[in-house]
């Protein structure tokens, strides 16, 4: 199938050559194309340029895009996507007063979601994952990682990692898993974690890496789920079977896990809601990418990352939706680039940036997405009429998109 998308007001995030990260004051920089085309066949950006230069092109497929917007689809590299139950029961004790530590400590939180995820059926949660898969996918979303984290047993991780091999088999958007089983201690395990602990190194990552069936390993690394040195010794049972490490880290706390994470070569370290000097000089030099949960932080009423101490720095930054049932209900990347101008205090271009090249690079896959680039894939959004890519994240509740384009095909 080839598409040619003409007449495009602004073509946004275009890189001549290949791009897979961008740092520090680079981030202010979104180099975009007036008035032009863009031309795919089957999953490929071929080709792009003004539209004066629009020329010798037999499409398929023509789409006049006058006054609209094209952008390189959003990359989310944090999300907690299959799950069996919405938490709104918790929604109502938080606006009662409880907070996210006091809903936890009465059995709700993480194992709240264990609960109902063990008794339903794959197929059912492959049902209702499909089902907000594609809802993100009609917001932007082109490419998505994937956490398990639900599950708390071998068999229940198992099968969330089972679930999202179908849905990277089934959706045209690209699908990263990541082994979080180190997410909550289980209730069966709470006077002996270090059996749980065991458990996750002896039996669930041989079996998971056995079923080819996961590209990282992740832990919830904060007070009261796993201490730093019970996250170094699962990073490295991961690490031998060839799962490289992301965290989860600093969310209420700072405790070094971001310099565990850098010492592993960690693809990310999430949250960061919490941030010191030492964290900052830790992740200077290295090749693991901070990642701000903006939706997290507005949901739960706890701080923001400090974005502007990581991107001052020098140092580059992604955001993410960290779409789950508890803490950030929401999987809208729109949202996500909003919060990022309003509350992180990023500049659009940077927002932008963090939401595409940054976040691909945050699921290691900035070689072919992220960025309209000839030779990358085909994965990008038509806005409705805008005057300028800043009107994305000014009109926070606005949806700005009018057509998506994925894996070279016309979405829907």
């Amino acid at each position: 199938m080839s598409i040619l998308i003409k007449n495009i007001k602004q073509l946004v995030q275009v890189h001549k050559h290949n791009v897979t990260i961008v740092k520090g004051k680079d981030m202010k920089t979104l180099p975009i194309l007036e008035n032009a085309y863009l031309y795919i066949e089957n999953d490929t950006i071929i080709e792009f340029g003004k539209m004066e230069d629009c020329d010798g092109f037999e499409p398929e497929t023509i789409i006049d895009a006058t006054g609209k917007l094209v952008l390189p689809s959003w990359c989310d590299s944090h999300t907690h996507l299959v799950f069996a139950r919405n938490r709104a029961n918790e929604f109502i004790d938080r606006i009662n007063g409880l907070s996210y530590a006091e809903i936890a400590s009465r059995g709700g939180g993480i194992l709240n979601s264990a609960k109902h995820l063990q008794d339903a059926s794959e197929q059912a949660l492959y049902e209702s994952s499909m089902k907000r898969l594609d809802e993100l996918i009609n917001m932007g979303t082109g490419a998505v990682e994937i956490k398990t984290g639900y599950g708390l047993t071998v068999e229940s991780e198992l099968k969330m990692l089972k679930v999202i091999r179908r849905l990277k088999r089934d959706s045209l958007a690209l699908i990263k898993p990541t082994l979080l089983a180190a997410h909550a201690i289980p209730e069966d395990y709470k006077n002996k974690k270090e059996d749980y602990i065991k458990l996750i190194i002896d039996q669930l990552i041989p079996k998971a890496a056995k079923l080819n069936i996961a590209n990282y390993i992740d832990v919830f690394c904060e007070v009261g789920y796993f201490h730093i040195e019970e996250t170094e010794a699962i990073l490295k049972a991961g690490q031998n079977y060839n799962l490289q490490p992301k965290i989860h880290v600093n969310q209420f706390n700072v405790i070094g896990g971001v310099a565990l994470g850098v010492k592993y070569n960690a693809r990310s370290v999430d949250h960061l809601e919490e941030l010191d000097k030492s964290d900052i000089k830790a992740l200077k030099g290295s090749d693991t990418m901070p990642v701000a949960l903006p939706g997290c932080s507005y949901f739960l009423g706890i701080p923001y990352t400090p974005a502007r101490d990581l991107i001052d720095a020098g140092l580059p930054l992604a955001i993410a939706s960290d779409f789950n049932p508890g803490s950030a209900p929401s999987g809208n990347m729109n949202f996500i680039v909003s919060a990022a101008c309003v509350k992180l205090k990023m500049t659009p271009e940077e927002a932008i940036n963090a939401a595409t090249i940054n976040g691909a690079y945050a699921m290691g896959i900035s070689n072919m997405y992220g960025s309209i680039t000839r030779g990358k894939k085909a994965n990008v959004f038509i806005t409705k009429p805008l005057n300028h890519y800043s009107e994305i994240p000014y009109a926070f509740a606005h949806n700005p998109i009018e057509q998506v384009i994925i894996n070279g095909q016309i979405w829907q």
